[in-house]
């Protein structure tokens, strides 16, 4: 599985870099604090798949890094994307790393 630390995320997003943001949070968490991206709880997927991007480069994310991973690899498994990184440390690095101001539940 491909992954992604959040300086190269942030580098993407302050070159304008085009690729897909998605959040496999639940609703609740995504309320509290988020990075923008396209919201697709985790249990979702399956009936989103239409959503995500096959032709450009896809970051998914969580809270650490699990749930974004558990995404990645069903996609992969069943539906053929090669073009999924997970966001290593979930929106906790994010925090932790680039911007304290994000509320985490």
């Amino acid at each position: 599985m491909k992954s992604i630390t959040v300086s190269e995320l942030k580098d993407m997003m302050d070159q304008g870099e085009e690729f897909q943001l998605i959040d496999v949070r639940e609703l609740s968490e995504y309320e509290t604090g988020n990075l923008g991206g396209l919201h697709i709880p985790l249990q979702t997927v399956p009936k989103n798949v239409e959503q995500i991007s096959k032709e450009k480069k896809v970051v998914v994310h969580c809270r650490s890094g699990k749930r974004s991973a558990n995404a990645i690899s069903f996609l992969e498994n069943n539906f053929g994307y090669t073009n999924l990184y997970n966001l290593e440390g979930g929106i906790m690095a994010w925090q932790r790393e680039i911007d304290p101001s994000v509320d985490v539940e």
